[in-house]
């Protein structure tokens, strides 16, 4: 009698038809986009800081983006979002949209952070026909197909604009408007005083007094003239009289007053 003894099957043997399958067909996932993201505490290329306050910077913001042809499509003291329009094909297009943000800074009191943002939005044009058939029942089951074609744009992809050069000129553009645009500078508070004047000087002041101001009428004004005409003629025929009177005073004394002639 023969007994028969059977080898043991090592694990290495079992597992080697899985790693080949594995190999074969199947395809590791890929790994999202997001797990990149590492949210590090350093300095972002997305913020810059400025020696400014956070209105100046918006404002500044808004000019550098007008001046490149951005849209501003909502302006906000402390928001602004901007878009830009690009077709790089004839059946491409392309919507930049920015959006900028701007905090107060940590450090100083007149000194802000610029956040910006910018997503790049893919379209492509998409070309579609349908057709459509009519039956005329008097002719019998005669068709009559009916052709249209309609287009329309298909948003194809969305993505932010990764960090870079595109970032970093924005952020030159935007020193180069804060310093070329005038500014005003606030004024401390404890340095601004008030005094009452007294009211004898308010009261007493000839250059404080108001002078009324008569406004007249041309109906008004035409009769005072007339008026002041009418006196100014008076006033001549009044002199006129007496220097006629003063005439006629000397003439009667003088014969009178002049000495009798010797014979």
């Amino acid at each position: 009698m023969h007994i028969l003894f059977a080898r043991p099957i090592s694990r290495l043997s079992l597992a080697l038809p899985l790693l080949i399958l594995a190999a074969c067909g199947g395809k590791a996932a890929p790994t999202p986009s997001y797990q990149a993201e590492m949210f590090s505490t350093g300095a972002s290329p997305f913020a810059r800081n400025y020696d400014a306050t956070s209105q100046e910077t918006c404002e500044a913001s808004r000019r550098a983006l007008l001046s490149q042809g951005y849209m501003t499509t909502m302006t906000q003291p402390d928001s602004i979002d901007a878009t830009k329009n690009f077709q790089p094909s004839a059946d491409t297009h392309v919507v930049v949209s920015f959006h900028v943000v701007c905090t107060a800074g940590e450090n100083a009191t007149n000194t802000s952070i610029a956040y910006v943002n910018a997503v790049q939005d893919g379209y492509t044009l998409k070309k579609s026909d349908t057709s459509a058939s009519v039956g005329l029942s008097v002719l019998g089951s005669l068709s009559l197909p009916i052709r249209s074609n309609s287009d329309s744009m298909v948003k194809i992809s969305s993505e932010t604009v990764p960090a870079g050069k595109f970032y970093e000129r924005f952020f030159s553009l935007v020193d180069h408007y804060l310093k070329t645009v005038p500014r005003s500078s606030p004024i401390p508070g404890e340095s601004v005083s008030s005094q009452a004047l007294p009211p004898s000087l308010i009261l007493n002041s000839p250059d404080l007094t108001p002078i009324p101001i008569v406004v007249q009428t041309p109906a008004a004004s035409s009769a005072a003239r007339a008026e002041l005409n009418s006196g100014a003629a008076n006033a001549a025929r009044a002199a006129s009289a007496v220097s006629a009177a003063s005439a006629t005073g000397v003439t009667a004394a003088t014969p009178a007053s002049a000495p009798a002639a010797a014979p």
